[in-house]
């Protein structure tokens, strides 16, 4: 429930955002406009979100008789969270990992990797599978459309400010403007990738914790995380940017980036979580 109330905050910061570069840009018919285009392009990857991310992932949708033990474990985990049966598909990457997609539970689909099959054993595949139909119990992708969503409206209000104040459009000194506005033009920006990014990490510690009670405990996910990290950095494989933040740990190599921006927490963080009993 803490997770959730940081989300809600977080939806909340974006949205003060917006209309402080919506008061700065001096005209909300711009923003509007902005707004309407940030929603039609989320929204459309929302819609097709599915179908989007299994063609990234070259994924085959699987059927019972090919792996049964996959729809056992995932007709279990299902039945307990109270959710329908997702699509389950495979992906022939040798990287141990796994996402799910969908725009809501009826609409899902859950996709592991090769790698993750020759990696884990079936209890720790059942601590991977409870976190990403955690994500689709939760919704998640709706959620992470409605702050990517807010996110580039105020990319683009703030570029829309810019270029006002270029051409003299903006407000001046005597209007409350000045130094502050050109600050909050290029700031905003950042700041609204960082809680966008801030927000991914939280629907990753909602989707643990939900996932360690659905089994009754957290240590399958535990070890697994523990072995999907090592894989992940050892193996590492050429994915989307975009859609990196769906899997259960970062697919990219970690790199210098700091740690506000990545779209994953720290992977011991989360297992000191769930071994620690955080989920609780």
């Amino acid at each position: 429930m803490l997770n959730n109330a940081k989300t809600a905050a977080l939806l909340a910061g974006l949205g003060g955002l917006i209309m402080a570069i919506g008061a700065i840009a001096g005209g909300q018919n711009g923003l509007v406009f902005g707004l309407v285009i940030a929603l039609v392009l989320t929204g459309g990857s929302y819609w097709f979100s599915d179908k989007l991310a299994i063609a990234s992932a070259r994924a085959q949708e699987v059927t019972e008789a090919q792996f049964p033990q996959y729809y056992a474990t995932m007709r279990d985990l299902t039945q307990r969270a109270g959710i329908p049966m997702p699509r389950l598909y495979v992906a022939p990457s040798p990287q141990p990992n796994a996402f799910a997609t969908g725009r809501n539970p009826s609409h899902a689909a859950v996709c592991v990797n090769e790698g993750l099959m020759q990696y884990l054993t079936w209890e720790e595949i059942s601590g991977v599978l409870a976190h990403e139909i955690s994500h689709v119990r939760n919704r998640d992708i709706l959620t992470s459309s409605v702050a990517a969503a807010i996110a580039m409206a105020i990319t683009f209000a703030a570029r829309m400010a810019m270029w006002g104040a270029m051409f003299g459009g903006g407000r001046d000194e005597r209007d409350g403007g000045g130094i502050g506005d050109l600050l909050m033009i290029f700031l905003a920006p950042v700041a609204a990738t960082v809680i966008q990014l801030a927000v991914s990490r939280s629907r990753e510690y909602e989707a643990d914790a939900s996932a360690a009670r659905l089994l009754g405990t957290g240590e399958p996910l535990a070890r697994a995380l523990e072995k999907l990290e090592m894989g992940a950095q050892r193996i590492p494989v050429p994915v989307n940017q975009a859609q990196a933040q769906a899997y259960i740990v970062n697919p990219l190599r970690a790199g210098s980036f700091a740690k506000m921006f990545s779209t994953h927490p720290s992977t011991a963080d989360r297992i000191g979580r769930l071994r620690g009993g955080a989920w609780r």
